[in-house]
């Protein structure tokens, strides 16, 4: 049994040892037998020499736990953001001081941050799927035939396009839309019914600080008609108080399309909407 006195001066060497760069076991042979809780003892608070540590893939997700946990956060968003366990994460930082409450405003801050990285990933997969969805279902409609053209262009026109009022009846057929995606199927619905493209009057309507001539141009290579077709555009008012998000080089306004001697082709698009939905109604009773 040493005395305290022994202790310390085997303190005060071990130290001195180490210090050289010894490693344990040749502070052993140094300083003669002794156990390994007395050489903790001797050695507590003096690391060891680097050339003595073995490397670890860990050691830098362990320097970012203790740093994480230093800021305030707790053990399951060290895991979650180092992708480890929380057995380990705890292993890693327990000596580390618990950390004080959060402010409101570090709350906020740091959910927003989660919520960001969520959506960073989850975005991705989400759009993948829409994707995915909306290829499968192209596939089941496939290539239209002129009869599916006339049955659709119909329902789409009675969504979209002017109508009948009860106090006022102008069977005329006129259709505005901004999308030139519609616009395009609307006009080949027209081609199907027998409408030529000389029969058609065009409008751009759009907002007064918007690129008019530019928009004009667009709807014209569109639209694949003479310019001699298209009216002078209406310019919409702008309205300040109004945030607008329809803006930018896409923003095109809309385009309305007018079919010069279309009573007959208004009251066939209405013959064939009445077919539809009667159809349908007697399919369902």
């Amino acid at each position: 049994m040493r005395t305290k006195e022994e202790l310390k001066v085997l303190h005060e060497r071990a130290i001195s040892l180490r210090r050289a760069g010894k490693s344990r076991r040749e502070i052993k042979e140094i300083l003669g037998r002794m156990s390994n809780s007395t050489l903790d003892a001797a050695l507590q608070g003096v690391p060891p020499p680097e050339w003595t540590r073995r490397p670890n893939a860990k050691d830098e997700v362990r320097a970012t736990a203790r740093e994480l946990r230093v800021q305030g956060h707790d053990y399951e968003e060290i895991a979650n953001h180092l992708g480890v366990s929380k057995s380990s994460v705890s292993l890693w930082v327990r000596d580390v001081p618990v950390p004080s409450r959060l402010s409101y405003e570090e709350i906020r801050k740091r959910a927003a941050e989660g919520a960001h990285q969520y959506w960073a990933v989850e975005r991705g997969i989400r759009e993948a799927r829409r994707e995915s969805e909306l290829a499968i279902a192209a596939a089941e409609i496939g290539e239209l035939t002129d009869r599916e053209i006339l049955i659709a262009g119909a329902l789409t026109y009675w969504c979209e396009g002017s109508k009948n009022k009860p106090h006022r009846r102008n069977d005329r057929v006129v259709f505005i839309n901004s999308d030139p995606a519609l616009i395009t199927f609307f006009l080949r619905f027209l081609d199907v019914a027998g409408v030529t493209r000389d029969d058609l009057i065009f409008r751009v309507y759009i907002h007064e600080n918007a690129d008019a001539e530019a928009a004009q141009q667009f709807w014209l290579e569109l639209a694949a008609v003479q310019p001699s077709q298209f009216r002078r555009p209406v310019l919409k008012r702008h309205n300040p108080k109004t945030v607008r998000r329809n803006v930018g080089e896409t923003y095109r306004g809309c385009l309305r399309v007018d079919v010069r001697r279309s009573a007959g082709l208004y009251r066939r698009i209405e013959g064939w909407v009445s077919a539809v939905i009667a159809s349908c109604a007697l399919s369902a009773t």
